[in-house]
């Protein structure tokens, strides 16, 4: 134990230890894989093995460091590790996480253009970049958040505002007529949990039939919105999805839109994952309509190899987030300028992260290129693995393959539906327990499903070829 005195760490002292961080940085990425993938330990065993409370007297960095090796890391799951195919791959890549480094050295805060005004411009700026790299056309105001759940809150209150006529940022809710909300019964989570953080209600969610693979039905769409109109009731706001979470399927969004026109009703694009890959030339078409939404939202932190978190929010109406939003005490007040945005009139959070450095380190690194190679790479090692359960007599595809997550399951000749389940289950604990690789599942249809989704750029053929061998070895274990 040290007594310090008043003051930071002097900078002798951090140069030692960055350069000891930066080298165990360094060797943790190059060996991202020698881990296990899934930490072997059991609930609160990490609670268990820290002090109940904190030092009286600051300890040496040395310690803490190694109590951060020997304590923390082995209780991670390994996100960066190259046998991760759960959820959604991501990559915190050495640009990214250089860039995040230097954000947490300069600790600015973007709330007003003055208190910050490079990161204010410089997320304009790489927000631009990445929407002209997604081939969409025209410039539309953008700002970062942290995940796509904030991104579709905010969507979701612009759509709210939209409907001028109510007053609700006034007036609140009380009185108005119901306001319902429509999404696929694909969406994630996050959209339904939009409607119960701003007081809209689950009820008032409907959520759309999808078609044998996993769309939603337009006509169905249009026919609820004319069923609520009918009944005095108010729509307001739909949200389509390009690379929905279990299947990764994409709503058609351009009779989608066309309906929402006519309508007039709000329409929000999650393409939290699906929206990166429209940067390879031949992906394109999976934003086909996206530019005709009011917003949309898409997460670099998935697939353009940036550190959680990041996440793009577009809106083509900009007036009515600050009209929802902007709340300007005296302390805060601002000369007016054109080019002076403030990004806190636009959303929730007064304090904002320089979150776009990691972004513009991402993109300036990689280049246009470089990011193309690296995707492409990825949608042909799942096509590949597609191929390989679609030859394979006792598995089964279990919707197509659109991107890099494959959905399928072990489906061995003459097994009925409650075997399948079971066997299903078992097959996913049994290889997730190897801690080689890590898989998640989903239920389709009624039908227990396991998902591969392959997205991290240290991912190679070889990882996807371990995958292929353990779950076939385990699936014959299982049948024995």
């Amino acid at each position: 134990m040290t007594r310090r005195l008043p003051g930071d760490m002097p900078p002798e002292e951090f140069r030692r230890f960055a350069r000891e961080t930066a080298d165990w940085i360094a060797d943790f990425l190059a060996h991202a894989g020698d881990r296990r993938v899934l930490p072997a330990v059991t609930p609160g065993s990490t609670i268990d093995a820290l002090p109940a409370k904190p030092p009286d007297e600051g300890e040496d960095m040395s310690a803490i460091l190694a109590d951060f090796d020997r304590l923390i890391v082995p209780g991670l799951t390994q996100w960066n590790h190259p046998g991760f195919f759960a959820y959604f791959a991501i990559t915190a890549s050495g640009p990214g996480i250089l860039g995040e480094m230097l954000t947490a050295a300069v600790n600015t805060n973007g709330m007003l253009w003055r208190t910050s005004p490079a990161s204010t411009e410089l997320e304009q700026v790489v927000l631009d970049w990445l929407w002209q790299l997604m081939g969409l056309p025209g410039h539309v105001f953008g700002m970062i958040h942290d995940t796509a759940s904030t991104s579709t809150l905010h969507a979701v209150v612009a759509a709210r505002e939209a409907q001028e006529d109510l007053a609700i940022r006034t007036r609140g809710q009380s009185g108005a007529p119901p306001l319902m909300y429509y999404t696929s019964e694909q969406a994630n989570s996050s959209v339904e949990k939009a409607a119960i953080t701003l007081g809209i209600g689950q009820e008032n969610v409907r959520k759309i039939p999808v078609d044998d693979v996993y769309r939603m039905r337009p006509e169905v769409l249009d026919a609820a919105i004319a069923q609520d109109l009918a009944a005095g009731r108010r729509p307001f706001c739909v949200v389509a999805t390009v690379g929905t979470t279990s299947t990764a399927s994409i709503d058609p969004v351009p009779q989608i839109a066309e309906i929402c026109r006519r309508r007039n009703v709000w329409l929000h694009v999650d393409a939290a994952y699906g929206g990166i890959a429209a940067i390879v030339p031949e992906m394109r078409h999976v934003l086909a309509g996206c530019e005709l939404s009011d917003s949309l939202v898409v997460n670099p932190h998935k697939w353009l190899f940036t550190p959680v978190d990041l996440s793009a929010f577009y809106c083509r109406r900009p007036e009515i987030l600050r009209r929802a939003f902007s709340l300007v005490p005296e302390y805060l007040a601002a000369t007016e300028d054109p080019r002076a945005v403030n990004m806190t009139e636009y959303g929730v959070p007064l304090g904002r992260r320089f979150r776009a450095l990691k972004l513009w380190f991402v993109l300036r690194y990689f280049g246009r290129q470089g990011i193309i190679d690296n995707i492409r790479e990825h949608l042909r090692l799942a096509r590949e693995f597609s191929a390989r359960i679609i030859g394979h007599p006792d598995f089964e595809l279990m919707a197509p393959t659109l991107f890099s997550t494959v959905c399928f399951r072990f489906h061995p000749q003459h097994s009925g539906d409650d075997r399948l389940q079971a066997l299903n289950r078992s097959l996913l604990d049994a290889v997730n327990r190897t801690g080689r690789i890590f898989l998640s599942h989903t239920v389709l249809r009624g039908h227990y499903t396991l998902r591969l989704a392959i997205g991290n750029l240290r991912t190679s053929q070889a990882h996807v070829d371990e995958a292929w061998n353990l779950l076939r070895s385990k699936a014959h274990d299982l049948t024995l």
